[in-house]
């Protein structure tokens, strides 16, 4: 089986498959999308105070 040959069933594949893919409608993309924003900014809001209060800390100790 040649390159281009396997080329052409690899992506016949991926196009079978895409079709049994369940897409989320556009209330569900909007829950998900909120929900990982959220996640992030609160998630990035912990590190920062960790990073604040690590950095007073090794201040102090340095000082």
């Amino acid at each position: 089986m040649g390159m281009i040959q396997k080329s052409k069933s690899f992506f016949k594949g991926v196009k079978t498959e895409l079709k049994k893919v369940q897409w989320p409608n556009r209330k569900e993309l909007t829950t998900y999308t909120i929900v990982v924003i959220s996640t992030v900014l609160v998630v990035a809001a912990v590190i920062a105070l960790m990073d604040t209060i690590y950095g007073s800390i090794i201040g102090l100790i340095a000082g």
